[in-house]
């Protein structure tokens, strides 16, 4: 398995192909048979995994799993307490409402953060600040959805870290494979990971019988003798009742029965004319 992180530079598609010509992955990780762990929006920057473990690769994709990523935002203007308590509650944006995140308000960009290809729009009379937030669901546009709907728009948006991988010393267009203890801990902490009501299927036996099947059932030996049921009876016997319930009664005369045949599509029974083949009724 192959597991590889690349800083995604900003508009670039996180895909290998674009019939548009645009800028793709492709052009900067020459890696076959590897595909993204989720998504990064065109106009956002920053960490991508691509892997070749499908397993791995949808755990992570699925936001029921809540695989935490870690983002920074240059926001306009400077969110207020009350803003950052929003984020962290959750937000309702429109859709849907966001599950609580963490949301930090920082004095400035991180001393590694890199210049963008294309500068955000400069306002001189609205300044703008950097939050760091984490979140667990990853929704379409979603830090950005959650910054504007607590009066905070998004100008650019960097992903810094997936579950415990961050991007340091990474720069855009620049990628790496994880170290075999970094798999590890990631196949660790998502491979074996059960949500609630996933079903946990016990491995099959020689026979093609689980080992859950084998230790419930008895053997043929080991089974206790009961009634025999209608198909392993002698032949020539009959059940202790018919359709519904009603008992046969064995003082009435050979013949027809006390119950009316039923008929097939034609009108008739099996045996024709009501009767079976051996003269009496077929119990229906």
């Amino acid at each position: 398995m192959r597991y590889v992180l690349v800083n995604k530079p900003f508009e670039v598609l996180t895909q290998f192909t674009d019939e548009n010509g645009r800028a793709t992955l492709k052009d900067f990780v020459p890696v076959p048979g590897v595909y993204p762990v989720g998504r990064l929006d065109y106009d956002s920057e920053g960490l991508v995994l691509l892997t070749d473990d499908k397993g791995l690769q949808h755990r992570l994709s699925e936001p029921r799993y809540k695989v935490p990523k870690t983002y920074l935002a240059q926001v306009e203007g400077i969110p207020t307490e009350e803003a950052l308590a929003q984020l962290r509650r959750g937000v309702d944006i429109k859709t849907s409402y966001t599950a609580p995140a963490e949301a930090e308000l920082l004095a400035g960009p991180p001393a590694y953060l890199w210049e963008r290809s294309k500068p955000i729009r400069y306002r001189a009379a609205i300044p703008t600040s950097w939050l760091k937030i984490t979140i667990s669901q990853g929704m379409n546009r979603q830090v950005r959805k959650m910054t504007a709907a607590v009066g905070f728009p998004t100008l650019r948006l960097v992903r810094t870290q997936i579950a415990h991988l961050p991007v340091d010393g990474l720069a855009p267009g620049q990628w790496r494979e994880l170290t075999e203890a970094e798999a590890a801990k990631l196949r660790s902490a998502y491979s074996a990971t059960k949500m609630p009501g996933e079903r946990t299927v016990a491995p099959k036996s020689a026979a093609g019988t689980t080992k859950a099947d084998s230790a419930a059932k008895p053997t043929g030996a080991g089974r206790p003798a009961g009634p025999k049921s209608a198909s392993s009876a002698s032949p020539g016997s009959r059940p202790a009742a018919g359709k519904g319930g009603r008992s046969f009664d064995s003082d009435k005369p050979k013949g027809r029965s006390g119950a009316k045949p039923s008929t097939g599509g034609a009108g008739r029974t099996a045996g024709g004319g009501g009767r079976s083949g051996g003269g009496r009724s077929s119990g229906r």
